[in-house]
């Protein structure tokens, strides 16, 4: 089974007087990125909130915004006396120049930074437990949207590497004749060039012979079988987090694939050689989708 690097979860709960929402989504990314806002209640949690995110979705871009809505009473707040004080001397002495009235002032006063501030709170053990079970909630309708986007990577990973083993097929046919190509080649050139009668046969035979095992594929195409062979299996694998390990297989698959057509030197084997090459960066793309 295949998770995607894509998802999003939403989770909208109440704990006493509190109501959370929590949006998570993630994109494919090479390693752990998570971009948190949170509000100021939440800040005292903002390492452990942190840690419940990265063990839950191991690898990905991801956002996660949690908004706090309070309901029930009005929170008090606390009026900083001193600072406001120290604030009046220099607004009246401004006012008194610019021959401004004083009436409004304590209004001016109370809208200066930090003279009014929220009392103090935190979360009793209790709320941040619903809250931890709350966001657990968002990252596991999260994790299961990544598991409706794997099954269809999956299915589209799988096409790729049939498609490529169907043109490795392809190749083993052209094969023999390929082998009888390249020889009656090279004796016309030399035919051509030398004359029928002017060379050796028999040294001939033992030129070829040298030259098609340079240019021999048959290991190439095995070490090719293998490696998709290899793909399917770790696509089985129960491992969540298999998207490197398939990304790495693919390079060994696009190294065979490269070889088998830089030896072919035969048009209906590099035509089939082509086809896989556009197989493999189809699947090269979706596997950087994969967790």
């Amino acid at each position: 089974m295949l998770l995607s690097m894509t998802g999003y979860g939403r989770t909208e709960q109440s704990v006493n007087d509190k109501t959370f929402l929590v949006e998570v989504r993630s994109l494919n990314g090479k390693q752990f990125d998570l971009r948190l806002l949170i509000p100021a209640l939440l800040k005292p949690y903002e390492f452990e909130i942190r840690g419940l995110i990265s063990e839950k979705l191991e690898r990905g871009s991801v956002e996660c915004i949690i908004t706090l809505k309070q309901t029930g009473s009005a929170k008090p707040v606390t009026i900083n006396t001193a600072l406001a004080k120290a604030y009046y001397q220099p607004v009246a002495d401004l006012a008194k120049d610019l021959n401004l009235e004083t009436g409004d002032i304590l209004s001016t006063l109370l809208k200066l930074p930090e003279v009014i501030t929220p009392s103090s709170e935190m979360l009793t053990d209790e709320e941040w437990d619903g809250f931890a079970g709350i966001l657990k909630e968002a990252l596991d309708n999260l994790i299961a949207h990544r598991k409706d986007e794997g099954r269809m990577l999956e299915e589209d990973l799988l096409l790729r590497i049939k498609n490529i083993e169907l043109q490795q097929e392809v190749v083993a046919g052209f094969e023999p004749q390929r082998r009888i190509k390249i020889k009656e080649g090279l004796k016309k050139v030399l035919e051509d060039n030398v004359g029928a009668d002017n060379y050796d046969a028999n040294r001939l035979e033992q030129e070829l012979i040298y030259y098609i095992e340079k240019i021999d594929i048959s290991e190439e195409q095995i070490r090719l079988k293998n490696h998709c062979d290899y793909f399917k299996t770790v696509l089985r694998q129960n491992d969540n987090s298999k998207g490197k390990k398939l990304s790495f297989i693919l390079q060994e698959v696009g190294r065979e694939i490269n070889t088998t057509g830089s030896k072919a030197y035969d048009s209906d084997v590099q035509k089939s050689v082509v086809l896989m090459k556009d197989e493999l960066e189809k699947a090269k793309e979706q596997v950087l989708n994969v967790l």
